[in-house]
């Protein structure tokens, strides 16, 4: 059985996720969509576009289910795919969070479970940012940080109404994040194809100028890695659990493709959170153009030099051992 799409959509209290996901919904490409709610009440989703309940399933008017988590990702899914094989029709699953949660553990989840890995695949974690509000809330609460921080993608919502400070704080997103894809919102409109297949649609000219004002409170930082060399897979491992030893919870995200010694013909997917990886995984074959090892690291005062430090001393230490 192949394994559907999962994106996760999360962001602060107020920032639009609602809106997003119902605009979603009513989009052709999302006809056959089940979404995951924390709880019904999180999303508030119209009353006419509810048409039956079944316990915590709700079948929707645009032909989709909805289905509350109540704390438990994995029997959430396991509901979900039970109603497929009773004849449900969906393609895809999204994931709203609360606007409070930490995604880091529903992300983990995602990678670390094998009954869910064998139904879903982690597709894309989406993060929304009020522009109105966002650099306020980004000051004020670490759990906003961290969601900016896991993202794939960054929606910064309301964009029209304060425009003039939309590219000011994509930099501050792209600050935290230097990987994810920015694209914004107007008048609460984003096509679908923007968040899930053309990461470069409606990007946001970011200026090259410093940020005017300091911001104590961004301590999560991006490292990214690139080596022309192939590592050994000893190297690899060591250094990954080298970095979740020695980080711990600082460690947010680490992401990226591999070139393996031992495996000359496609790169490693790395993908991680915190202290949990996924399974090593391969690629048929190398992306055009990026023949190389290139990872990127999220999390808490992470320091490039630091991080180069730690692979550097590792591969030393497998060469030495290796000619001994």
């Amino acid at each position: 059985m192949s394994t559907l799409p999962l994106s996760v959509i999360t962001g602060f209290l107020g920032s639009g996720k609602t809106t997003l996901i119902r605009r979603l919904l009513a989009s052709p490409e999302f006809a056959r969509t089940a979404v995951i709610v924390n709880e019904f009440g999180d999303i508030a989703l119209d009353h006419e576009l509810i048409e039956a309940s079944e316990e915590d399933l709700v079948e929707l008017s645009t032909g989709c289910l909805c289905c509350a988590m109540r704390g438990d990702l994995a029997a959430a899914v396991q509901r979900l795919f039970a109603k497929r094989a009773a004849g449900a029709s969906f393609e895809r699953i999204l994931l709203e969070t609360t606007g409070l949660a930490d995604p880091a553990p529903i992300v983990q989840s995602l990678l670390a479970d094998a009954g869910l890995r064998a139904r879903v695949t982690l597709e894309r974690v989406i993060v929304t940012v009020d522009a109105a509000t966002g650099d306020a809330t980004l000051d004020a609460h670490d759990v906003s940080r961290k969601q900016a921080a896991l993202a794939d993608l960054l929606l910064i919502t309301k964009s029209d109404l304060v425009p003039a400070g939309v590219a000011e704080l994509a930099q501050r997103l792209q600050g935290l994040n230097r990987e994810a894809g920015i694209v914004h919102s107007v008048n609460g409109d984003v096509a679908a194809a923007t968040l899930f297949h053309a990461r470069s649609a409606h990007r946001i000219p970011i200026p090259a100028a410093t940020h005017p004002h300091a911001h104590a409170h961004d301590d999560i930082t991006s490292v990214s890695l690139e080596r022309e060399q192939p590592l050994h897979a000893v190297s690899l491992t060591l250094f990954l659990q080298a970095l979740a030893e020695i980080c711990g919870p600082d460690l947010l995200r680490v992401k990226g493709i591999v070139a393996l010694a031992e495996h000359p013909d496609g790169p490693a997917v790395v993908h991680g959170v915190q202290h949990v990886f996924h399974p090593l995984r391969w690629l048929a074959g190398w992306p055009a153009g990026q023949r190389r090892t290139r990872l990127v690291l999220i999390g808490r005062r992470l320091r490039q030099g630091w991080v180069e430090a730690l692979l550097a001393s590792i591969e030393e230490e497998v060469r030495t051992a290796a000619r001994q």
